[in-house]
């Protein structure tokens, strides 16, 4: 990456990309991991430390410490990360943030769920980990049904920024 001109950037520095683009790189990326998988922790984060690059790590609360129930038939079960493991990904620059509760499609939402979804996610993690969660993942990259119902409850729950596949 950094051969080709890429500079991979924290999430803080994400973040105050936001507000300020021209404190990004040109050649900017934020390196991220869905779901919480720990094979993450054990392959993907010793590679990484070895280059010093940082990463983010999007979670689904609901899974912590378990498996992945919601790949069921569809992907082999694996273990998630349990709490140790996730205080200790945020110790190795692998910021942990929110991939909502249930790893449910917004769009499969009530707008009575889709609050509580976001806003349980982020109080769940907030408190496990001890330190600000600002910044969702929409899991299967579904923003919901209707975009300015999500960005509605995304503010309403506290985000700063939500992320998808494929784009912004």
């Amino acid at each position: 990456m950094h051969e080709n001109g890429w500079q991979l950037i924290d999430i803080g520095r994400f973040l105050k990309g936001l507000l300020d683009p021209e404190s990004l790189p040109s050649r900017g990326a934020l390196l991220t991991f869905d779901d919480g998988y720990r094979s993450n922790l054990q392959v993907a984060i010793p590679w990484l430390q070895r280059f010093g690059y940082p990463s983010v790590m999007f979670v689904p609360t609901q899974f912590i410490g378990g498996h992945n129930v919601f790949d069921d038939g569809s992907e082999p079960w694996e273990a998630m990360c349990d709490w140790d493991d996730l205080r200790e990904l945020e110790r190795l620059a692998c910021s942990i943030q929110s991939h909502g509760v249930s790893h449910k499609g917004l769009s499969w939402l009530s707008p009575a769920e889709l609050d509580q979804e976001l806003r349980e996610s982020k109080i769940v993690l907030e408190a496990g980990l001890g330190k600000p969660v600002e910044v969702l993942a929409y899991p299967y990259g579904d923003e919901g049904a209707d975009r300015a119902l999500t960005t509605a409850a995304l503010k309403r729950a506290g985000y700063r920024a939500a992320c998808l596949y494929g784009g912004g």
